[in-house]
């Protein structure tokens, strides 16, 4: 596994569009289908990254509490699954279902949308405002696997704090950093 950082995204700029098929709905989901009109998570996520997976539990409980003060979360995998075949969208619906995401499993088959989201690896968070203007863009926070820092995702809970209280983020985005995203 090959340690990749995420790539700058420019605060202010808008979110990119998509429709995309969740793989526990089997609906074919757009962002305006999504977003909320507070904060919008968009994550890049895939099923078989260590650094994924350390997070997962941590970012269902995040997401729990956001969601319920109005935030959306939408999780997509852009993974090339001829060579990644765990991050398959019937393997997506599995681990999802396990870790009991509360937000939609989206697969991006053809990349483009990690390519216009210019995401470079998982996990990988974009925080949006209510206009869907960006806002944070980074790490959930500095727990890594094997750094014995618990996960308590305080990096992007504090930009969701923020956000939903319409204040501007003042602190440091640090950026992503786990596997890179498996191109084709």
């Amino acid at each position: 596994m090959a340690l990749t950082e995420s790539h700058p995204f420019p605060l202010g700029s808008k979110a990119p569009d998509f429709n995309l098929p969740d793989t526990v709905s089997g609906r074919v989901l757009s962002l305006s289908d999504l977003k909320s009109d507070k904060a919008t998570v968009v994550m890049f996520l895939c099923n078989h990254c260590p650094y994924v997976k350390h997070v997962n539990s941590g970012l269902v409980a995040l997401a729990d509490r956001y969601i319920n003060l109005g935030a959306s979360f939408i999780a997509i995998s852009s993974n090339d699954v001829s060579r990644y075949p765990e991050d398959a969208p019937d393997q997506m619906t599995l681990i999802a279902k396990k870790n009991n995401y509360p937000f939609p499993y989206l697969y991006d088959e053809n990349q483009e949308i990690a390519k216009a989201y210019d995401a470079a690896c998982t996990p990988e968070f974009y925080l949006f405002d209510g206009d869907l203007k960006l806002v944070y863009h980074g790490q959930m926070d500095d727990s890594r696997p094997s750094a014995n820092i618990p996960v308590t995702g305080k990096d992007l809970a504090d930009s969701l704090d923020l956000t939903l209280a319409g204040k501007p983020i003042t602190s440091v985005q640090k950026p992503g950093i786990g596997c890179g995203i498996k191109w084709k």
